[in-house]
């Protein structure tokens, strides 16, 4: 994966890194920190500018956030009680979750986008409520990009200097995301296993 990363990557430039933002934010195995790592180890190799880097891929991440917003917010509110009835289990997700999830998202919507933006687990997972509780569009892009510039000028910052001190850092970079994506898909199976729902009320 590292490979094909990194040769869209130099093929597509600052496209490249948009569309693996869009395509990491929509079909999640790609982890963003290794697409902005890379663009900001480019940086430090002089072969990108950080001010394009940060906007291809601030962009590529509100989009394909968008798109899980849109998701939820065609489905509705009303027709998802049907589908956490039976398919909560792979989710582990309760009714009541998601109640209180709505509540959350009445009172401090646009503060839930903007903080979930810099956690690994949830950043492309609060889109779909916000879209489900009917969270305002405008307040959802502008919040989702102001939480992604942030995070994405970490990311390439920490890539720019870690390119500034290894030319050949490539090297190192498969081993190192294979390790990431092995430990999430870990995290998951081990909450899926432990998971329990709630004991009924009597």
């Amino acid at each position: 994966m590292t490979d094909w990363v990194l040769r869209l990557i130099d093929a597509g430039g600052y496209w490249g890194i948009g569309f693996l933002m869009v395509l990491e934010n929509v079909f999640p195995p790609i982890p963003s920190e290794l697409i902005m790592g890379i663009g900001g180890i480019r940086v430090g190799q002089g072969r990108m500018a950080m001010e394009w880097l940060l906007l291809a891929g601030t962009v590529g991440t509100t989009v394909g956030n968008y798109f899980w917003y849109l998701v939820g917010h065609i489905l509705g509110f009303a027709r998802l009680k049907p589908l956490v009835d039976r398919y909560g289990r792979w989710a582990t997700l309760e009714w009541k979750d998601v109640e209180a999830l709505d509540r959350l998202f009445g009172k401090y919507g646009q503060i839930v986008v903007f903080v979930f933006r810099f956690m690994p687990a949830f950043r492309t997972m609060v889109s779909l409520p916000a879209g489900l509780f009917r969270m305002g569009h405008v307040r959802f892009l502008l919040w989702t990009a102001a939480g992604a510039l942030i995070w994405n000028v970490i990311l390439a910052y920490a890539g720019y200097f870690l390119g500034k001190a290894f030319r050949n850092i490539d090297a190192y970079l498969g081993p190192v995301t294979t390790a990431f994506i092995v430990a999430a898909v870990i995290a998951y199976l081990w909450r899926l296993a432990t998971w329990r729902p709630a004991a009924p009320r009597s």
